[in-house]
């Protein structure tokens, strides 16, 4: 799955409210999937086809006990997310340090040549 894939498969399921909900839900510890649904007024299959959005684009992992599947929340996937997220802000602190050197040897250099013209004009 290439980078993109999985940034762009992770937005879309967390960009709905009942499925950031479930990823709350499931921050605190895993939990099956009847006690997921008993916390939304949506019906169990509407709850179960959440859960099989955040389980393909890896937000979750069940594992069947018994007749129950057990859901875990895995944040690596947002970790990708947030690394996209982070690369809005790095050209500014890359760019920085460089622009204010750029702005420092701008006026060094007039200096000089103000000075080589007194020294020219004298």
């Amino acid at each position: 799955m290439s980078y993109a894939f999985a940034v762009d498969d992770v937005t879309a399921a967390i960009a709905d409210p009942v499925r950031r909900q479930i990823l709350e839900l499931l921050r605190a510890g895993e939990l099956p999937a009847r006690r997921i649904a008993e916390r939304f007024p949506i019906s169990r299959p509407a709850v179960s086809r959440h859960l099989r959005v955040l389980r393909e684009c890896g937000l979750v992992h069940d594992t069947l006990t018994g007749r129950e599947r057990v859901y875990r929340v895995d944040p690596a996937p947002l970790a990708e997310v947030g690394d996209w997220i982070a690369g809005f802000a790095r050209p500014a602190g890359f760019w920085g340090p460089r622009l204010d050197a750029l702005e420092t040897e701008v006026h060094r250099t007039r200096r000089d040549r103000r000075a080589q013209r007194l020294e020219d004009t004298a």
